[in-house]
């Protein structure tokens, strides 16, 4: 599957700079456009590409979405782009599709970055922000305004809200998902899981960085010795003032540690 993708680059063309092109992938409701600031910033340095995974953003649509389909695509995308190696930094759901590919095809990465996720499985749900989109007739709605009044219901924090809102886009016959959402929910514990049984195996032994929020509960004991069994190289760092979102909730210490961990030279 060809992936939607935007590249930043400053000085120097992902193929020709002396550190390997970082490509970021963004969480679930996550796309391209929500990376830009973070993204401009770090191709000061380094070369970057952020992808839209597929049944986001501007990406093709399909009915499958486990962690295999989505680091295939990566690794196609890589293809595409000519790139021998890259790095990668996934957030959150782009997190687990980066250790997956990571597990499975480590010859074609340099160095792994993880933000606020960890290889386990996870007890919340996002269906019932899901239920909310696809319970909206956009055919009869005229606004956005009408659409975050409807979405309401279902996702009654504004913050979660704006987000959402962002994948709400318009044409000619009117108001649509740029999210696949029958899909995403259909895959839901796909998504909240990671294939640790399928995987059981593999461990990347290549240099990784695993960052976490300090006010986040995603990463925690239990956590830690998942990491440590597919990552024994692995090294785990934390933001303390941040949350989940920890790019945006403290993005320059998020951006000096990638950058850190980048230029630090192998063993």
């Amino acid at each position: 599957m060809k992936l939607h993708h935007q590249i930043y680059f400053d000085h120097v063309s992902p193929t020709d700079s002396a550190l390997s092109a970082v490509i970021i992938i963004p969480g679930l409701f996550g796309s391209c456009g929500n990376w830009r600031g973070f993204a401009k910033e770090l191709s000061r340095q380094v070369p970057v590409i952020v992808l839209d995974q597929r049944n986001h953003g501007l990406s093709p649509h399909s009915k499958e979405n486990s962690y295999f389909d989505l680091a295939d695509d990566l690794k196609e995308l890589i293809t595409q782009l000519g790139l021998e190696r890259i790095s990668v930094c996934g957030h959150s759901m782009g997190g687990k599709t980066a250790m997956v590919f990571a597990l499975n095809f480590p010859s074609l990465l340099d160095k792994l970055i993880v933000l606020d996720i960890a290889p386990v499985e996870y007890d919340h749900s996002h269906a019932k922000i899901l239920q909310g989109m696809m319970g909206i007739d956009l055919k009869s709605v005229s606004s956005r305004s009408q659409v975050d009044q409807e979405l309401s219901q279902a996702i009654p924090d504004k913050a979660t809200r704006m987000f959402i809102l962002l994948s709400l886009a318009k044409n000619e016959n009117g108001y649509f998902w740029r999210l696949n959402t029958q899909a995403l929910y259909e895959n839901l514990d796909l998504i909240v899981g990671f294939p640790s049984d399928e995987l059981s195996q593999f461990i990347y032994t290549g240099e990784s960085l695993f960052i976490r929020g300090g006010k986040s509960h995603y990463v925690e004991e239990q956590a830690e010795l998942e990491i440590k069994r597919f990552f024994p190289a692995s090294t785990l760092e934390t933001v303390s003032d941040a949350g989940h979102w920890l790019h945006i909730d403290n993005q320059q210490e998020v951006l000096e540690r990638v950058l850190l961990f980048l230029k630090k030279s192998k063993k």
